[in-house]
């Protein structure tokens, strides 16, 4: 697949784009280790599952993401699918500066950061690293699970942090 991220179609549309993927729905995922003895994390909204056999889980990064280059060299990352109760904190873990003061996180021997409440905390390692357009892929191999079905997640629709209701 070919991609121009510069061309003057795609810089014209990036807003309207932005506004049109926001359309749909997605779940809001901590991705989170330990880097040299603290927690490194950001908050995204690409999360996949893959596959079951093997367990695969992918994550879209920003090229330019600078979390995202100190997170890729660790051994272990934690996912955590953060609760309709993290609306808040999923706010402080997208933006700048201090992203784990006065959150509930545990990290494994490993170096996975996990936060306390989520719907589902998985532990993953790098099993793949894939380049295209502005973000780099990472396909993660499952090695941990622990769910939380009586959890209910945080959706992010239309740049708004939202509730899972029952409406049938």
């Amino acid at each position: 697949m070919t991609t121009q991220a510069t061309s003057p179609v795609a810089a014209a549309a990036r807003k309207a784009l932005r506004r049109a993927f926001s359309l749909f729905p997605s779940g809001v995922a901590a991705v989170a280790a330990l880097v040299d003895g603290s927690p490194v994390g950001l908050a995204v909204s690409s999360f996949t599952t893959v596959s079951l056999d093997p367990p695969l889980v992918s994550v879209a990064f920003g090229n330019q993401s600078r979390t995202w280059a100190r997170l890729r060299e660790v051994g272990q990352l934690g996912i955590s699918v953060l609760a309709d109760q993290h609306a808040d904190y999923a706010r402080v873990l997208a933006g700048p500066g201090d992203r784990f003061a006065g959150a509930d996180w545990t990290a494994t021997p490993e170096g996975a950061v996990h936060i306390g409440g989520s719907a589902l905390i998985l532990s993953c390692s790098i099993a793949e690293l894939t380049t295209i357009g502005d973000h780099e892929v990472a396909f993660l191999l499952v090695e941990d699970v622990r769910a939380q079905s009586a959890v209910e997640p945080v959706l992010f629709h239309r740049s708004r942090f939202r509730r899972v209701t029952d409406s049938m």
